[in-house]
């Protein structure tokens, strides 16, 4: 007789990642707290918020009485390091690319005792994913993906993917190694020289505003400011690693498609 999988009953979610997986797994009715960037799916906002992302009321979360808190990005350590030392279970995954992220959906799923469903979430995602590879891409458009903007910071890897599966070149696609943001600093003025044919923004949460990129000094050069191809995508579809980076995707393939014709 195989012994029954161990399901925890009372799980806190850190991230919007991870509230999303527990939800798509079928562990939503078991998720007792979230984090307030919460988007997907609805009913998680119904969730008691217990976190930010950086910050979450640690005594709020240990009256929940979780079994399991889950959270993504070495950013949460002092979190999770906080967690442990009071006796919770802490999983923090820390993907960096789609081949990590399509793992921490599985690993999440199966944490959760539910590992098919996470692989097929993961494989679901690695799919749709694939089916935005253009038929064509004899013409792809140079790409600057904008995380912030102040410092300017690009080259997050997971983005610099899927620019490549939608048919661009990311500029900055060499950046996508390093491990930190601090570390994916560029100078605004070496934009100039790439010559992206087009911008898409997302500035963690921050409203993208398209004349202050416009207005940056010597980026009236820029093919992508003359033609006007400034775009934001929204930061909850392509900064959590998880299955929203589909609605991303679709807007970046999207976005790509336009600037090749």
């Amino acid at each position: 007789m195989t012994a029954p999988r161990y399901r925890p009953q009372r799980v806190v979610c850190l991230t919007a990642e991870t509230t999303e997986i527990a939800f798509a797994v079928g562990a939503g009715d078991r998720v007792v707290g979230v984090t307030g960037y919460a988007v997907r799916p609805p009913e998680a906002r119904q969730k008691p918020r217990v976190a930010a992302f950086q910050t979450a009321h640690i005594d709020r979360i240990m009256r929940l009485e979780p079994d399991l808190v889950l959270g993504f990005s070495d950013l949460q350590a002092d979190l999770a390091a906080e967690l442990i030392r009071r006796g919770v279970n802490v999983l923090v995954t820390n993907q960096r690319s789609l081949a990590e992220t399509y793992a921490a959906i599985e690993m999440v799923g199966a944490v959760l005792g539910e590992p098919d469903r996470g692989a097929e979430l993961a494989g679901e995602l690695r799919d749709s994913l694939e089916q935005l590879r253009p038929g064509d891409a004899s013409r792809r458009p140079r790409v600057l993906f904008e995380e912030w903007d102040d410092p300017l910071i690009t080259g997050i890897r997971w983005v610099s993917e899927i620019i490549e599966i939608c048919g661009g070149e990311d500029i900055y696609a060499e950046l996508g190694e390093a491990s930190s943001a601090g570390d994916r600093i560029v100078d605004p003025a070496d934009v100039i020289s790439r010559e992206p044919d087009v911008v898409i923004a997302s500035w963690c949460g921050k409203r993208v505003r398209p004349e202050r990129i416009r207005a940056r000094p010597g980026w009236d050069t820029v093919p992508a400011v003359q033609r006007g191809r400034i775009h934001e995508v929204k930061s909850p579809d392509i900064l959590q690693p998880g299955p929203s980076l589909i609605h991303g995707a679709r807007e970046i393939a999207r976005l790509v498609r336009e600037a090749a014709s």
